[in-house]
């Protein structure tokens, strides 16, 4: 897993992408929400809002 996280920075820092950084951010924050949430009580309450 830290090679994938060392390989993407060298990525953007080579490519000069760093606007690509908040959009990852922003996909994996969601993605781990509903993940976290997918067997709980909120679940009906935050798959409304998508």
């Amino acid at each position: 897993m830290l090679s994938i996280l060392r390989e993407f920075w060298t990525f953007l820092r080579e490519r000069k992408k760093f606007w690509l950084l908040p959009i990852v951010i922003v996909l994996l924050l969601l993605g781990l929400v509903i993940v976290l949430t997918a067997g709980s009580a909120l679940a009906p309450f935050i798959y409304t809002v998508f």
